[in-house]
């Protein structure tokens, strides 16, 4: 549950973090909500660089660290359905 957690908040601030591009263009690196963004994302997107192959550009790294948490997300999704079904819908609350 605590993976899936932190997947949650992962996800929730790269979705802000890209709205914010979008909204504010270019105008983004002033924005200190855009900055918290980035610091908040900067270990996902960090070891998402890292796995990615350099034909891979810097400003498409944000979106593949999405996608990889997207994945781990459902995973921990399906492990904890499987948890809970296992021992009780009571006890998984």
């Amino acid at each position: 549950m605590i993976i899936k957690a932190i997947c949650e908040i992962a996800l929730l601030s790269l979705a802000g973090r890209g709205l914010l591009v979008l909204l504010a263009g270019k105008q983004k690196e002033s924005n200190l909500f855009y900055q918290l963004l980035v610091v908040l994302t900067r270990p996902f997107v960090g070891a998402a660089r890292y796995i990615t192959p350099k034909i891979i550009l810097d400003r498409h790294v944000p979106l593949v660290a999405f996608s990889l948490l997207v994945i781990v997300w459902i995973v921990a999704l399906i492990e904890k359905v499987k948890i809970c079904t296992q021992i009780g819908i009571e006890l998984c609350k």
